[in-house]
């Protein structure tokens, strides 16, 4: 292990982030707000950190996998550090530990947040948390590499370690051109939302800072109530739309782009996505409309978005689910669970991990059936080897595991059961708001301190899809 190596590397993270606090700066000294000496502050410190590593040690292109993974959590966790300090030297509700819950929940786009009173924050500091999101949403590494010069044996290696081995599906590119198309069709969603929405009625501001959540699947909204204080549906339908997109593996949305429309559709996984969406909004119609609402059509509008909100792992709202019929919540939780497919931007488990779930199933089914049976579980034609199928059932039982654990853990320090469920499974999934205290219309904030610590901890396992976390911890055992 060299330190020198991945301080060198953190550095690169360091940079990007002191770029983003500058831009907020402007942003801050264009609405003459009290958030620009704290935001210019933070651009100096993460820019000095950054800066020193790239000066003094020189230039290095061959890691090691050990390296690979230090380089990648340690960037998480220092970005996540450097991000408290514009709230904490701002003040206001922002304890470290209220500070640390905003940073993490930021850049690992989940999308909880402690703050009871959003809009009480300065525009410099809405920009800057919007911001957390989209450094956050292709994630840091992927996000420093597809700015930095081809770095050889060293990009592969991170890109490996950052992105999710499921992910590497679709993309039959060398390792730059790969990230190449993903920050293409990140920044292409990006800009198209944000046209829209402007066409939509709303002004530039919240235009870009609700692009960037939604397109990182995050949900930071600078209104309290979120996407319910514009009661537009042409803007629902503008971000029912880009989520759903932002839920689907980006190497097929670059095959769109690039003319090869058929190809989205070919995927069993995408089609699995779409058809649960589907199924879970008719349900949820079907419950609302009898409890809820008036119409039908009101229930399509909001039992759609909410589903689709949960299901990307975005977490924007515009009902108050927490008073919606016990059916809808469930169906909810499961996609709070599930979230969308591997390669986008969402969390959770992910439904190309479900499909292997049940590919699984049905082969132990015929093997019951036929003991002698050689089955091939395949997905796409493309057979799926039996250590893919036991890591797909793996990853879900131990995230299960971890879900269940903070629920008891969060129980003990007073919270309902339906709460500290649905906060685990929510933070875990990057998902954002869940029931009871933490529901879509309510916030973090009332949870004690250790809870918050215990809940921040969920995201970056969540985030970093567990196992990068624990090798993080165990690498020294490495032989």
């Amino acid at each position: 292990m060299r330190p020198h190596v991945i301080f060198r590397y953190t550095g690169f993270v360091m940079l990007l982030n002191g770029i983003f606090m500058f831009i907020s700066v402007i942003v801050s000294a264009l609405y003459s707000d009290n958030s620009f000496f704290p935001l210019l502050y933070s651009g100096i410190v993460s820019t000095l950190i950054g800066i020193f590593p790239l000066i003094f040690v020189p230039p290095v292109t061959d890691i090691n996998n050990r390296e690979g993974f230090f380089i990648v959590v340690t960037s998480w966790l220092i970005t996540c550090m450097v991000g408290v300090m514009p709230y904490v030297l701002w003040g206001g509700p922002f304890t470290f530990i209220n500070a640390w819950f905003e940073s993490v929940s930021g850049f690992t786009t989940t999308g909880s947040s402690i703050l009871s009173d959003i809009e009480a924050l300065p525009m410099g500091l809405l920009f800057w948390r919007s911001t957390t999101h989209w450094i956050g949403g292709i994630g840091i590494i992927i996000f420093v590499l597809s700015v930095l010069p081809y770095m050889g044996r060293a990009g592969m290696i991170l890109y490996r370690t950052e992105i999710s081995s499921l992910a590497t599906e679709n993309f039959h590119y060398r390792t730059k051109k790969t990230i190449n198309i993903l920050f293409y069709v990140y920044v292409t969603l990006t800009l198209l939302e944000i046209i829209l929405l402007l066409f939509c009625g709303m002004n530039l501001f919240d235009a870009i800072t609700h692009s960037f959540a939604t397109i990182a699947t995050g949900g930071f909204s600078p209104k309290n109530v979120s996407i319910s204080y514009y009661n537009s549906p042409s803007i629902e339908i503008v971000i029912i739309v880009f989520m759903i997109l932002s839920g689907v593996h980006f190497g097929l949305l670059f095959g769109v782009i690039s003319g090869k429309i058929s190809q989205i559709w070919k995927s069993s996984i995408v089609r699995y996505y779409i058809f649960a969406l589907i199924a879970g909004t008719i349900i949820t119609v079907m419950s609302v409309r009898m409890h809820n609402y008036d119409t039908w059509l009101e229930s399509l509008r909001y039992s759609a978005f909410q589903i689709i909100s949960l299901g990307t792992s975005t977490g924007f709202a515009t009902a108050d689910t927490s008073i919606w019929p016990s059916l809808t919540q469930l169906i909810m939780i499961f996609f709070t669970l599930q979230c969308a497919c591997a390669g986008s931007t969402s969390g959770g488990i992910k439904v190309d991990r479900v499909v292997i779930f049940w590919k699984s199933f049905q082969k132990r089914l015929i093997q019951f059936r036929h003991p002698r049976a050689i089955v091939v579980p395949k997905i796409d034609k493309m057979a799926i080897k039996e250590d893919e199928l036991e890591m797909g059932i793996l990853y879900i039982c131990v995230y299960m595991g971890v879900v269940f654990i903070s629920s008891i853990l969060l129980t003990s320090l007073g919270l309902d059961s339906l709460s500290a469920f649905s906060a685990s499974a929510a933070t875990m999934g990057n998902v954002g708001p869940g029931f009871g205290m933490v529901g879509s219309m309510s916030n973090f904030g009332s949870i004690p301190d250790i809870g918050k610590l215990i809940l921040t901890g969920t995201m970056l396992l969540g985030r970093l899809e567990i196992f990068g976390l624990i090798i993080f911890f165990t690498v020294r055992s490495w032989k």
